[in-house]
């Protein structure tokens, strides 16, 4: 079966107080799992990929359970979509080690993915999350 995930992080501040939240739906739209964490003082950018990076470990550690075939990955951060298309190059040096995390675990997933940057409002419930983490500092 297919999944959707979306993510989302957030920083205020930009370096600031940041979290990042993510939904994961199956084929029939039903959620599987979602989570809002609170991550200290990062950038935004870091924040988006600690949101995929918490997504592809929930991904590795339930494929099988879920028989997963397929991963559609939903962001409304253009940059970090655009970097996993390989289309940006990634530069900014805290961003390089994360980036390198997305792709060992892309790797150990061994599952087809697709990108694809959302605007916000069809990102609602992961940006709700985010908000929530970073309120609630948990």
């Amino acid at each position: 079966m297919f999944i959707n995930v979306y993510t989302d992080g957030g920083s205020r501040g930009n370096p600031g107080i940041s979290g990042y939240g993510l939904v994961i739906y199956d084929h029939q739209n039903k959620i599987l799992y979602k989570e809002g964490k609170f991550l200290g003082i990062k950038t935004n950018n870091e924040a988006e990929y600690s949101g995929i990076l918490a997504a592809l470990s929930w991904i590795k550690n339930h494929k099988d359970l879920y028989q997963i075939s397929q991963v559609n990955f939903f962001a409304d951060s253009q940059l970090m979509i655009r970097q996993l298309q390989g289309i940006y190059k990634v530069k900014a040096p805290t961003l390089l080690p994360l980036y390198a995390q997305v792709q060992q675990l892309l790797t150990q997933i061994s599952l087809p993915t697709k990108y694809t940057d959302v605007r916000r409002e069809f990102n609602k419930l992961a940006d709700e999350l985010a908000n929530q983490a970073m309120d609630k500092r948990f």
